[in-house]
């Protein structure tokens, strides 16, 4: 099993990136996807999530408006687009595998940082 997060980098705020996060090893159709952050000296937090079929979506208050989670089943990836990024966004981003949108992973990616600073 593998879970392979892309995209990150440095982006000034305002900014936009959009994050990948490759499966294999499993069947990726069946499980939710969900998005976590963790910044320095902080527990990770959960940002995003979307069901197995991708039809029903939930996010953080504090990416309302900003990110959106979305994933191709026949790819094998679920995304997360990030606009107008902040500096309080600043993490290493890792994707989780769940077998329900509100459950723990039962699968994790190593993670991407992103960085968001002028």
């Amino acid at each position: 099993v593998q879970l392979v997060e892309s995209g990150g980098g440095l982006v000034q705020p305002g900014g936009s990136l959009r994050l990948s996060c490759a499966a294999s090893g499993f069947t990726f159709s069946t499980y939710a996807m969900r998005w976590y952050r963790q910044a320095p000296g902080k527990e990770r937090e959960w940002v995003a999530a979307i069901t197995s079929a991708g039809d029903s979506t939930n996010l953080e208050d504090s990416v309302k408006g900003r990110f959106t989670i979305s994933r191709d089943n026949a790819k094998n990836t679920v995304y997360l687009q990030m606009n107008s990024l902040k500096p309080e966004d600043t993490a290493v981003y890792y994707c989780g595998a769940a077998l329900r949108i509100w459950a723990l992973p039962t699968y994790w990616g190593q993670g991407t940082q992103v960085t968001v600073s002028s």
